[in-house]
């Protein structure tokens, strides 16, 4: 089942509480899904951290293959909002893959804990 995307910037906003990673090249954030079959994910790549649209471009373009990639470690009742980071762009695509596995493992992992 493939994701919708986060579109509304109110969606984009998380609670103090909610589950957060930090990843070399991304930071992860998720929160309880309004509709548990309309689970989303967003992406961040802001101009302060990328000035070139071609570097923001790029970086949101490795963010969506590493989900996709992982896509089966993502909860169905969860939305997920990555934020990327100044090394993603020196990032290969295994490492990445690799990133985003781990810190959607401990999303989980911190959820089921509480």
């Amino acid at each position: 089942m493939k994701r919708e995307t986060i579109r509304n910037h109110r969606d984009f906003l998380t609670a103090r509480e909610d589950p957060t990673v930090f990843a070399d090249c991304f930071v992860a954030k998720a929160k309880s899904a309004k509709f548990t079959d309309d689970a989303r994910f967003g992406l961040v790549a802001t101009k302060k951290t990328f000035r070139l649209a071609v570097h923001r471009n790029r970086a949101k373009r490795l963010l969506r293959d590493w989900i996709a990639f992982n896509e089966g470690l993502m909860l169905p009742d969860m939305d997920y909002i990555f934020i990327a980071r100044s090394p993603i762009l020196n990032c290969n695509r295994q490492d990445g893959r690799a990133q985003m596995s781990k810190a959607l493992k401990k999303i989980a992992k911190i959820k089921n804990g509480k």
